[in-house]
């Protein structure tokens, strides 16, 4: 900005003294953009709520610093830069943190009395001082870049927010309190191994068949939800989704996007490339790269990237020993500037139009929709069995078993990623839970019982599938860990758990939470059934009598064909066929989940809140493949 000066001198001109002349205005008399080209600005900015810089910026039609000029013109003040000359550590308790993140400000230096705060919005500095009251006539504006003043907002402020970042969730809402029950844990744990010990060696048999008759009872719920959501799924009709009482003209909304980043060296460029193919408005897009700051490995690879303007870097400060994807998105969401709040993993790959087509669902869907989720899929099934077997898994569940779910009427287990919210919803909820392993599904289960809804939105992203052994174990494992992390932490008080969800909903979670993980757990109970075909007699044939395990065995048959149909209409659409004959070798992928599930059950014990890291960037990417993205990979009217 060629009339900044970095040493601006205190200047005797009172708070109010602001032109009236238009921002346009000033820069058509600069000789900084024709008449044309603001009109153009102009009209584009009756359909999007941005401000008019922007727009000219994000078209082309103007240079930053020439708006920040025009607006330090209007404001009848001067321009800083922070970079040269940066406020002070003290200037954090020249104003409440809470106030700068709302109306955009940092406090820059003070001189004879005068606050001079940093700011790029007239319109916000003088919201700022109509909140402050009297104590607004010390202050004075200059204009400065947002990135800028976000910047110094976290370098003076971080340590502050970091903090509250861990604690946004109410405390009964939260499994923060853990971290103080770790030998009560132990106790516990020790208490329950040695009583399970002790029934082995006293009563083997009716240990084993207790074991079985649990194995066989969450083996049945868990068939009867997948039955019940292929059946809502070869049999739904293409009902219109509820709509609101909106009026039909929609302005776009601004849209921030958290992309959580960890140890990352050969993501960020793919990352930029896949973003920039989306079609929604650059000047409404705001893609936040949330880094944690003790991480120079992705700092360093983020340093020698060239960022577009609609995508910037927040540094999340170091606040203990937590280091966990939630904590950093509760941190990024107070730098956000959007009213629609989406998540994205590092390597996805989302539809170009998805950011429309959640702005469009979220203008149309009742104000108690708060949250809308997408469908994954995986761009590298080719790469190995495991990632073939995973990628037919999560065709099933996001094809089949979640749209289920949603039209049954439960509580829909949110993914991690390509997620979107109603800001205003997820802030009164507190964000996400810092300490939960699995943040998304823990969000679902408080949306669901605070009254809010989430839907399914018929747009794909694509992401890596785990195609390694080990490290499908230890993403597998974090998963059932935080299953059941967030089972325990809602079912403290069952009674009103039951009252907030209903009986209905209640018996979801069981299924879906409890009943799912004791089935890795208790996988090789049900495969000691296999023993009976080599002559052994099976324990429970010597308690319960052979009829039963017959009966058992008829069970096992009519869920391994379940299991085999699920598989196949799930593949079976254009982009996935290629995996049909790698369906039946889905019992042996499914091995591994019983490593994964004592991993978990230890580590639960031991270290709720450790983070067992996905590496991505393991396979190179190809193009998507055509597929069911938007026909038939979710139910029409999938919410819950």
């Amino acid at each position: 900005m060629n009339d900044i000066d970095p040493r601006l001198s205190v200047k005797t001109v009172t708070p109010d003294a602001v032109t009236h002349a238009p921002l346009g205005q000033l820069l058509v008399e600069a000789g900084k953009i024709g008449a044309r080209d603001l009109k153009h600005a102009l009209h584009l900015q009756q359909r999007i709520d941005a401000p008019l810089g922007d727009i000219m910026i994000s078209e082309g039609l103007v240079e930053k610093q020439d708006v920040l000029s025009a607006l330090a013109k209007q404001a009848r003040t001067e321009g800083a830069d922070l970079t040269l000359e940066p406020p002070s550590p003290d200037m954090a308790e020249r104003l409440p943190v809470w106030l700068c993140l709302r109306y955009g400000v940092v406090p820059w230096r003070e001189q004879a009395g005068t606050l001079y705060v940093a700011t790029s919005s007239p319109a916000g500095f003088a919201k700022l001082r109509t909140a402050l009251g009297a104590k607004a006539a010390r202050l004075f504006p200059v204009i400065v870049d947002e990135a800028q003043i976000k910047s110094h907002q976290s370098r003076l402020f971080g340590p502050q927010l970091a903090r509250a970042a861990a604690t946004k969730v109410a405390e009964h809402e939260s499994c923060r309190g853990w971290a103080r029950q770790t030998k009560r844990r132990m106790l516990w744990a020790a208490a329950l191994a040695g009583g399970f010990a002790a029934a082995l060696f006293f009563a083997p048999l009716w240990t084993i068949t207790l074991l079985s008759l649990w194995a066989v009872l969450t083996l049945m719920l868990t068939s009867a939800m997948k039955l019940a959501a292929l059946a809502a799924h070869l049999t739904r009709a293409k009902a219109p989704r509820p709509a609101g009482t909106k009026g039909a003209s929609l302005r776009m909304p601004r849209v921030s996007v958290l992309v959580p980043l960890l140890k990352e060296t050969e993501i960020a460029g793919q990352l930029i490339r896949r973003l920039s193919q989306l079609t929604y408005p650059k000047s409404l897009l705001n893609v936040v790269l949330v880094l944690e700051a003790s991480d120079r490995m992705t700092r360093e690879t983020i340093r020698q990237t060239e960022l577009p303007d609609w995508m910037r870097v927040v540094e999340v400060p170091q606040a203990g020993s937590l280091t966990t994807k939630p904590r950093a998105l509760n941190y990024a969401l107070d730098f956000c500037d959007g009213s629609i709040i989406g998540v994205w993993d590092a390597e996805d790959w989302p539809e170009p139009d998805q950011i429309e087509k959640v702005v469009s669902r979220f203008h149309e869907a009742p104000d108690n929709v708060v949250c809308l989720q997408g469908v994954l899929d995986y761009y590298n099934s080719r790469s190995t069995w495991l990632a073939r077997c995973f990628t037919i898994e999560y065709a099933i569940w996001w094809r089949i078993v979640m749209p289920g779910i949603a039209r049954l009427g439960l509580v829909v287990p949110l993914g991690g990623t390509t997620l979107f919210f109603r800001r205003k919803a997820l802030e009164k909820l507190g964000g996400w839970d810092a300490h939960n392993v699995t943040e998304d599904a823990d969000l679902g289960v408080r949306l669901a019982r605070h009254g809010y809804k989430t839907e399914l939105l018929p747009t794909v992203t694509r992401e890596e599938a785990t195609s390694r052994a080990w490290p499908w174990v230890r993403q597998r494992s974090r998963w059932l860990k935080g299953f059941l992390v967030t089972y325990f932490v809602h079912m403290r008080s069952p009674g009103a758990l039951l009252r907030d969800l209903g009986i209905w909903r209640f018996m979801g979670i069981q299924t879906l939470f409890l009943a799912a993980v004791s089935q890795f757990a208790a996988a090789p109970v049900l495969w000691s059934f296999w023993l009976t075909l080599f002559g052994m007699t099976h324990p429970v044939a010597q308690t319960l009598g052979a009829p039963v395990v017959w009966a058992f065995a008829g069970l096992f048959v009519s869920t391994e064909a379940l299991a085999l149909l699920l598989g196949f209409v799930a593949v079976s659409h254009a982009g996935h066929r290629h995996l049909i004959p790698f369906v039946p070798t889905m019992a042996i992928y499914f091995t591994l989940g019983a490593l994964a599930a004592y991993k978990a059950i230890w580590e639960l014990v031991r270290v709720p809140f450790f983070w067992d890291k996905t590496q991505h960037g393991v396979t190179a990417e190809t193009d998507p493949a055509p597929g069911p993205a938007t026909d038939r990979c979710a139910d029409p009217a999938p919410r819950a």
